[in-house]
C-alpha cells in the first residue's frame, strides 16, 4: 500500500487484523435482522477492548460505550452490519460461503472500519467525552434505523452529533465526498391492488378491466415529475412490477403493481406522494375500478445539517488536503436509512472513494462487487480524526 500520511500510523500496522475481521464478515454475511454471529463477534471484540456493550439494541443492534474524562460532549458513530439477497460472483478466497447472501453493499467493510477506529480510541483514550459507537442492523429496506431509534437509541445515548460514512465506488481512493443539505434520497415502497370484475377475454363487456386501468395508471405515472417538480429539483417514479392474469382469453379480477418513488427533497417527496396518490385513485374511478394503496417511507431524505457537515469538511481540509475533499455526485437518487436518525440528531453522512475501474469501481449492489481494503485505514482514521477533535482532550 502507498504510504498516505492521512492513515494514522497505528491504525497501518494493525491492519491485517481487520482486514481478516473484514475477510471473515465477508465470507459469511447475514441478512437484515439476523446478525447474530456478527453482531456477537462486535460485541466480543468492544467488550475485549474495555467498551460498555450493549446488545440487542432494535433487534440485533449493538452500542459501544466509551466515557473518557469529564467532558459534557457526546459523539455517536453508526456502521450498518447486514447483507443483502444476492448470489455472489467474485470469485475471491473469501467469497461467501451462504448461498444466495452476499455483502454487496460493503457493510462488512463498514463494521471493520469502525471497529479498527474502535481498538485505537480504546488504548490511546486521547480525547474527553463521551463516545457511542453504534452499529445497525438491517439497513437495506427493512428499517433498522429506525428499530434502534425505538429501542430508545437517543433516550439511552445521547449523541450531540452523528457520523456515517460508505463506500463509493467511481470515486478515487482516498477521496472524500460531502456536502450540507440533502446527501442521499428519499426512498418509498408502493404496492397497489386494482379490483376490478374478471370476464371471458371475448365478452370483456361483462368485466371490468383491472389490467387497461394498470396501464392508463402507468402512463401518467410517468408525467408526475415531468409535470409536477421543477426541472431544478430531483424526483424519480419508477414500476418495478405489474402482475396481473394467468392465461390469454381470461379478463382477471386484479392487477398489482409496485412502485419506488425518490426524491431529493421533502418537498418533493411530499408533492409525489400526494400526486400519486390522486392519480391512482381518480384513473382507477375513471374505469370503474377499485384502489387500494399502501404507502411506505422505507427512508425519508438525508440532510446533512451545517454546522456538523463545515466541521467533518474542516477535518478533511486540514488532514488529508483539499483537493480530496469533493461534491458528491449530481444527483445521488440512492436511499440510506441512516436518515432517520438524522431528523433527530445533527449530523453528516460522507462517501469514501472505493476506487475506479477494476480497482474498486464496481457497483454496490451489483454479485461482482467488493469492498476495497485499501480504504479500510483511511476510513478507521477519518473516525479517529473525528473523535480526538470533537471530543476535545
Amino acid at each position: 500500500m502507498v504510504h498516505d500520511p492521512f492513515i494514522i500510523s497505528e491504525i497501518l500496522n494493525n491492519l491485517d487484523e481487520f482486514v481478516a475481521i473484514r475477510h471473515q464478515l465477508h465470507a459469511h454475511p447475514e441478512l437484515g435482522f439476523e446478525e447474530n454471529k456478527t453482531s456477537d463477534m462486535v460485541a466480543q471484540k468492544l467488550q475485549e477492548w474495555g467498551y460498555e456493550v450493549h446488545t440487542g439494541i432494535g433487534k440485533t443492534g449493538i452500542v459501544g460505550r466509551l466515557q473518557i474524562g469529564n467532558g459534557q460532549r457526546s459523539l455517536g458513530i453508526r456502521a450498518d452490519m447486514d447483507a443483502l439477497p444476492i448470489q455472489e460472483n467474485t470469485g475471491l478466497p473469501y467469497a461467501s460461503t451462504y448461498p444466495g447472501k452476499m455483502h454487496a453493499c460493503g457493510h462488512d467493510g463498514h463494521t471493520a472500519i469502525l471497529l479498527a477506529a474502535a481498538k485505537y480510541l480504546a488504548n490511546t483514550r486521547r480525547f474527553n467525552g463521551e463516545l457511542h459507537l453504534i452499529f445497525q442492523p438491517a439497513e437495506e429496506g427493512l428499517g433498522g434505523a429506525t428499530a434502534m431509534l425505538n429501542d430508545g437509541l437517543f433516550d439511552r445515548f445521547p449523541c450531540d452529533a452523528i457520523y456515517a460514512l460508505h463506500n463509493a465506488p467511481g470515486l478515487p481512493v482516498g477521496c472524500f465526498a460531502l456536502k450540507e443539505g440533502a446527501m442521499a434520497a428519499s426512498s418509498d415502497s408502493v404496492d397497489i391492488r386494482l379490483t376490478g370484475v374478471g370476464a371471458h377475454g371475448a365478452m370483456p363487456n361483462f368485466g371490468i378491466d383491472p389490467i387497461v386501468t394498470a396501464s392508463s395508471i402507468v402512463m401518467v405515472l410517468q408525467t408526475l415529475v415531468a409535470r409536477n417538480i421543477s426541472a431544478t429539483e430531483a424526483g424519480v417514479i419508477t414500476i418495478g412490477m405489474l402482475h396481473a392474469g394467468q392465461t390469454h382469453n381470461v379478463i382477471p379480477e386484479h392487477a398489482d403493481m409496485k412502485l419506488t418513488v425518490r426524491a431529493l427533497s421533502r418537498e418533493t417527496h411530499a408533492t409525489l406522494k400526494q400526486r400519486l396518490h390522486d392519480v391512482v385513485q381518480l384513473q382507477a374511478q375513471s374505469y370503474g375500478v377499485t384502489a387500494e394503496i399502501d404507502y411506505r417511507t422505507i427512508a425519508p431524505v438525508l440532510v446533512n445539517t451545517p454546522d456538523e457537515t463545515l466541521f467533518l469538511a474542516n477535518l478533511i481540509r486540514e488532514y488529508a488536503g483539499i483537493e480530496r475533499l469533493i461534491q458528491p455526485p449530481h444527483g445521488m437518487m440512492g436511499s440510506e436509512d441512516f436518515a432517520w436518525m438524522l431528523e433527530q440528531k445533527p449530523g453528516c453522512y460522507v462517501l469514501l472513494g472505493n476506487g475506479t475501474d477494476n480497482n474498486g469501481g464496481c457497483m454496490i449492489h451489483n454479485p461482482g462487487y467488493d469492498f476495497n481494503d485499501h480504504i479500510l485505514p483511511i476510513g478507521a482514521s477519518l473516525w479517529v480524526r473525528l473523535v480526538e477533535n470533537y471530543l476535545k482532550a
